[in-house]
């Protein structure tokens, strides 16, 4: 019953990541319907709403991945490099995802929140091109889904084998 808990819960943050990936990139079309005037780097265009909106979406869903897949696969607690070394091949793996999933989190809410500010204004907006921030935040929803999987995962079988 274990096993299948586990299945259903790797599906649900499978199908949160893609879904926060799939808001994204709808954000990015919708962000590309809106009017705009590019000259070379600098460009004007008005803000959409619907790329507002749908970005916003994608960003709580990631963070909320990522909250649920830290908050169940627990903590493996590896205070130094000796330990490290010393430790399980499934805790080492741990380890990895855990950093790699706190690193694409970041990188990825960040090109979320880029495509939100210029996007959540009420006027037209003049600047640098804020070109594609909101697929790339897509792309990596995609890759925090198998890195938080392979997280979740790689815990719980450290865990296992520490009982």
């Amino acid at each position: 019953m274990v096993r299948f808990g586990g299945v259903v819960l790797c599906l649900l943050l499978v199908a949160m990541d893609v879904g926060a990936g799939i808001l994204a990139i709808q954000a990015e079309v919708a962000q590309n319907k809106v009017k705009h005037l590019r000259l070379w780097i600098f460009e004007c265009r008005d803000p959409s709403r619907d790329a507002f909106k749908l970005a916003l979406g994608a960003a709580a869903l990631l963070t909320l991945a990522h909250v649920l897949a830290n908050l169940l696969g627990g903590c493996m607690c590896v205070c130094s490099q000796q330990e490290f070394h010393r430790s399980s091949a499934n805790t080492q793996l741990s380890v990895a995802c855990f950093i790699f999933t706190w690193i694409i989190l970041v990188v990825g809410l960040s090109t979320l929140v880029i495509g939100i500010l210029s996007n959540e204004k009420s006027k037209a907006s003049c600047g640098l091109t804020h070109h594609h921030f909101l697929s790339i935040g897509g792309i990596l929803c995609f890759v925090h889904g198998l890195f938080s999987v392979a997280y979740y995962v790689s815990a719980t079988a450290a865990s296992d084998e520490g009982k």
